[in-house]
């Protein structure tokens, strides 16, 4: 509950914008939409400092921030649209990271982490604590919702814009 928390005060401004909208109403894995997935690797990358007693040298608030706006891409990949998204495995961190700082000021740690959180699709890694603990958390999340068995059991989101 604490770190539902954390993510709460410290994501407030995202969570709130309007574009998380779009997000809400994507799938990303599974039955998990893109909204859901970005606060799973939130809690799952605060729960991974804890764990590794990383408070010293994690900003935190950074942390969250990225790990929220990781996929920031504001489409649905899943979607039909003559091969645009082809390579969104190995674009959609770059997208995010432009998408986010036009909706958001970001620092270089918020910048980096999110658009390298790819890796290793993407060539560089990650230049900061953060943003291995937000692609480490991604990998982890995108994992265990791609397996899951509720992932047949998928209800249809209401997305006007999609036609569905």
């Amino acid at each position: 509950m604490q770190i539902q928390h954390l993510v709460r005060i410290h994501g407030r401004e995202i969570l709130n914008h309007e574009h998380m909208r779009i997000e809400r109403e994507c799938y990303q894995h599974g039955v998990v939409t893109t909204f859901a997935h970005s606060i799973r690797v939130a809690c799952l990358a605060v729960w991974i400092a804890d764990r590794l007693h990383l408070w010293h040298r994690v900003d935190l608030r950074s942390l969250i921030r990225a790990a929220l706006l990781h996929d920031y891409f504001l489409y649905d990949w899943h979607e039909w649209d003559d091969g645009v998204h082809r390579m969104h495995g190995f674009t959609h961190g770059g997208t995010a990271m432009r998408n986010a700082m036009r909706d958001f000021r970001l620092n270089r740690v918020e910048r980096d982490s999110i658009e390298n959180h790819m890796f290793p699709l993407t060539p560089c890694p990650p230049r900061y604590i953060e943003g291995y603990l937000v692609t480490v958390a991604d990998k982890i999340s995108a994992t265990q919702e791609t397996l899951s068995l509720d992932r047949f059991n998928k209800p249809a989101l209401d997305n006007p814009e999609s036609g569905k």
